[in-house]
């Protein structure tokens, strides 16, 4: 699939959500800063935060977008109610760039071609520890309370997220660029995944309060998961398996019927859960598990993604 057909596909997915997006409001101040350079970037984040709190010390949430590792803005205007949402919250909203490790590939990922995937999400989780690296660095400039940094991401961005936890508890290499008694305190993945080599994902450290929403019939990010021996990515219904087993703090809610829809319509039309979230299981620290099967009539199933046409 060229390019163009699959921003076409994208806004035949994403259309419905697109939509109901707004301009941020006048309320929120946004700036902009350079975190890092990388080969030939300048690496950017987005900062928003409300203009009555600029001089108050937040929690923050660092926002990672999807595109599935070829495409994507920080700034994409789909995003603004999420951030809105946030940022009225009391939470510093950070939307970050970082690098599109699939963009140009030749073959597309699959369970017997894994490696492309594998350097896409590489360089994406060090691309948000080196913003994360930015955040602890100017905490005080930035008034941003680094016992509460939490991590959301999209589809390719909720990869990244869930990925970048799992390197951080698991002390991985990559990690060391991050102080040792640092970690992430929640994590927010919309149809995301982990991508591992040794079969599902184990960790030495228990992870943060994770959010996961996912599309039962997602099979561009799996819902469960897509693997060869013990290599794959790991989705939402395997992870949370997991998480229950080991009785690690976890929310998922599974949006029966539809597929990778899933990773824009929670940051639209599911703002209470989110919150809600934040609430009980970060600020709150509530050692909660929950499942949640959600049957959304106002939903409607978009076009089929898979690897296979989307990276072509």
């Amino acid at each position: 699939m060229n390019s163009k057909l699959f921003v076409l596909v994208l806004v035949l997915v994403f259309l419905p959500y697109l939509a109901f997006s707004k301009d941020i409001p006048s309320t929120i101040e946004k700036s902009t800063k350079v975190f890092a350079k990388k080969d030939t970037s300048n690496l950017k984040m987005d900062i928003y935060k409300l203009k009555s709190q600029s001089n108050v010390v937040q929690p923050c949430m660092i926002f990672v977008f999807g595109g599935g590792f070829i495409t994507g803005k920080r700034d994409s205007k789909q995003y603004n109610d999420y951030f809105t949402v946030l940022a009225e919250k009391g939470i510093t909203v950070v939307s970050i760039d970082y690098r599109l490790g699939l963009r140009g590939i030749k073959k597309a990922p699959s369970v017997t071609n894994t490696e492309p995937m594998y350097h896409a999400v590489d360089v994406a989780v060090e691309d948000l520890f080196s913003a994360t690296k930015y955040l602890l660095d100017n905490a005080k400039a930035l008034n941003i309370d680094t016992e509460l940094i939490m991590i959301s991401g999209s589809s390719a961005g909720a990869i990244t997220v869930l990925q970048s936890d799992y390197v951080k508890r698991n002390a991985l290499s990559g990690s060391e660029v991050l102080p040792a008694d640092f970690q992430y305190s929640g994590v927010l993945a919309f149809a995301g995944a982990i991508a591992s080599k040794e079969g599902t994902p184990n960790y030495k450290v228990a992870p943060a309060p994770t959010l996961f929403f996912h599309g039962d019939k997602d099979i561009l990010v799996p819902y469960a998961s897509k693997r060869f021996f013990r290599k794959g990515l790991f989705g939402s219904k395997s992870l949370a398996k997991k998480f229950k087993k080991k009785g690690y703090s976890y929310c998922f809610f599974t949006v029966e019927g539809l597929s990778h829809e899933i990773a824009e319509s929670p940051m639209v039309i599911y703002h209470n859960q989110i919150i809600s979230f934040i609430d009980e299981y970060i600020f709150d620290k509530k050692p909660w598990q929950m499942e949640v099967k959600l049957n959304d009539a106002s939903l409607k199933p978009g076009p089929v993604m898979t690897t296979k046409n989307l990276y072509k």
